[in-house]
């Protein structure tokens, strides 16, 4: 599974961006979806995951409220819709694909063996 992420800028404090994921090579609707993060100097961190179904969502608590993850199986990409972005969610944003990802594992990176390149994401202050 081939994964590419898109939909990362520049923008201000207080304003919004979608992400996208689309993937080739195989579909996703059988694989759970994650994004992570990665700022300067700091290590990856999880910020949302989805089942394959799209019924069960799980957010980071820096996210929770702000970010929503949803997916369209049928178009084969995952969203991440992020508004009221801060300062602090400038990161490299990756989105990531496992097959039977427990829950206990959901929130680590270690649980996905597939990934993208990564997309910018810049907020001003």
């Amino acid at each position: 599974v081939q994964l590419q992420a898109s939909g990362g800028g520049l923008v201000q404090a207080g304003g919004s961006l979608r992400l996208s994921c689309a993937a080739s090579g195989r579909t996703l609707n059988w694989l759970t979806m994650g994004w992570f993060r990665q700022a300067p100097g700091k290590e990856r961190e999880f910020v949302a995951a989805i089942r394959r179904t799209g019924t069960n969502t799980w957010y980071s608590d820096s996210v929770k409220g702000r970010f929503t993850i949803s997916r369209s199986n049928d178009k084969n990409s995952v969203h991440l819709q992020m508004n009221s972005l801060k300062y602090e969610d400038t990161a490299v944003y990756y989105c990531a694909a496992g097959p039977h990802i427990i829950l206990s594992a959901l929130r680590s990176g270690d649980g996905y063996p597939y990934w993208g390149q990564g997309t910018q994401v810049t907020v001003s202050s």
